[in-house]
């Protein structure tokens, strides 16, 4: 989903004014709403996940349709779980936001950048520290 919200989530991408200043109350302004959208859209998917069970939980008599049903639960229910882990760091993104912390990166205090935020709104590290931080993942599991 990440690859290209702004499909999903119906939004132009930001485009700041000349000498905007960096998460300026309007950039905030937007990624906030990015956030809660995404946010609303992942929680409205979950709703038709418990419905579609509740409704469709019937005991099949064919051991095969029973079968392929529980296998449809189930993978509905993993796809969920990563969702609510998303959920999660939307949730800390937006506490970010609140504390004035969103935007910048974790490790550096340097900024995230627009394009990346906008590929990633819950990005926490820009993009050098990211890379810093896989590399050091893949050392550490060779």
């Amino acid at each position: 989903m990440n690859n290209d919200l702004s499909k999903f989530l119906k939004f132009k991408p930001y485009k700041p004014s000349k000498g905007e200043e960096y998460m300026s109350p309007k950039q905030i302004d937007h990624f906030k709403k990015i956030l809660l959208d995404w946010k609303n859209l992942l929680m409205r998917e979950a709703d038709k996940t418990v419905e579609h069970m509740k409704k469709d939980s019937t005991k099949l008599p064919d051991p095969n349709d029973a079968a392929t049903q529980e296998e449809e639960f189930r993978l509905e229910l993993r796809t969920r779980d990563r969702e609510r882990k998303l959920i999660l760091k939307i949730d800390q993104a937006l506490q970010r936001v609140d504390d004035g912390l969103y935007g910048y990166c974790e490790d550096t205090g340097e900024p995230i950048g627009i394009k990346r935020l906008e590929a990633r709104p819950i990005a926490t590290l820009c993009i050098e520290a990211q890379e810093r931080h896989e590399r050091l993942e893949k050392s550490q599991v060779d």
